[in-house]
């Protein structure tokens, strides 16, 4: 099982491996509008855990910038395992 921790009130959520993460943050708080990487209302910064986290997609790439890793699109990531913290 993976955890995700809200860091602004240390809400830890138990995942599977491998899921997406856009459900549970959005249930915490984190605006959505287009979910599919293009508008970028959903974006979060990762605290910690980064390497915990799916790679960043072209879409992410596209509105963040190439080499992004500490701020990610909440629509576009899967948790894959461990601990990941994020804030928005």
């Amino acid at each position: 099982m993976a955890t995700l921790v809200f860091d602004h009130n240390e809400e830890e959520i138990e995942l599977p491996d491998d899921s997406p993460i856009a459900e549970i943050c959005e249930e915490a708080g984190v605006p959505f509008a287009c979910t599919e990487g293009v508008c970028g209302t959903c974006v979060i910064e990762v605290k910690e855990g980064k390497e915990n986290l799916s790679p960043p997609t072209k879409e992410e790439e596209d509105f963040l910038g190439e080499g992004t890793c500490h701020e990610r699109l909440a629509c576009q990531c899967r948790i894959k395992q461990g601990r990941v913290r994020i804030i928005f």
